[in-house]
């Protein structure tokens, strides 16, 4: 079964950015008309991987407006800077990619997120599609699918790489279930930050919650999961993705 660069699930009339010419066939895609007056925010904890994508986004004519280099300051940025598409790294310190996307869409509906992580596995995919994610791209791949998924997902479709189309089918032809994940999006994030030692006090305080409230959070987390410890956390943690080893 052959594959095409990416899977375009569906699609809506809105554009913020044009398609290429009808017929053309290119390596790359060419610049686009009035790209530059879509705004994006560009998240990623890594600033070596940040310059490179601005880099490439910027040849493209687009304009990233800001960088953020975890959760907390990509909801704040987007509240600030209100862009039209946001890039968002999965595995970002305190509040990973898709809990970001979460708070940035409960405010701002209209923004566009892609994701960008190293994950192909089904069960990372699926919570970023009900997190409201419409762009998942895979880093060895964002090169070439960066600005194919900013076109796609400017329509109204959802963009998946390569590798995420394949790793999905092969677990559908396989028969495998796709188990949703136990948690809800705010004990997540609590499971994130444990996960990266913080303390109840400390928790509290990133997510504007009482240090009773972290408690009780940290409490039903290990009842869920049937853990006692924080290494059985760290280990649930990583196999979601929430956090790297």
């Amino acid at each position: 079964m052959a594959f095409k660069p990416a899977s375009r699930l569906w699609a809506g009339r809105s554009s913020l950015v044009p398609s290429p010419a009808k017929g053309r066939h290119c390596a790359s895609p060419s610049p686009l008309e009035n790209e530059g007056h879509v705004k994006i925010l560009l998240a990623d904890d890594h600033e070596i991987v940040r310059e490179g994508l601005k880099a490439l986004l910027e040849k493209q004519g687009f304009t990233v407006v800001a960088e953020a280099a975890d959760g907390p300051d990509a909801i704040r940025l987007a509240k600030e800077t209100h862009p039209e598409v946001a890039i968002l790294d999965l595995a970002m310190p305190l509040i990973n990619g898709i809990n970001a996307a979460r708070e940035i869409l409960r405010e701002q509906p209209k923004v566009k997120v892609i994701l960008l992580t190293m994950h192909t596995d089904e069960h990372y995919v699926l919570d970023a599609l009900q997190a409201g994610v419409t762009g998942y791209v895979v880093k060895t791949e964002a090169g070439s699918d960066l600005i194919h998924a900013l076109q796609e997902v400017s329509r109204g479709a959802t963009y998946l790489s390569s590798k995420v189309s394949r790793a999905i089918v092969q677990a559908y032809l396989e028969k495998r279930n796709i188990l949703p994940d136990q948690l809800t999006p705010r004990e997540r994030q609590v499971l994130q930050l444990i996960a990266e030692g913080k303390t109840t006090k400390e928790i509290a305080t990133v997510l504007g919650i009482s240090a009773k409230t972290a408690d009780s959070h940290r409490t039903k987390i290990m009842s869920k999961l049937d853990t006692h410890g924080v290494a059985g956390l760290v280990r649930y943690a990583i196999r979601r993705g929430l956090i790297q080893p």
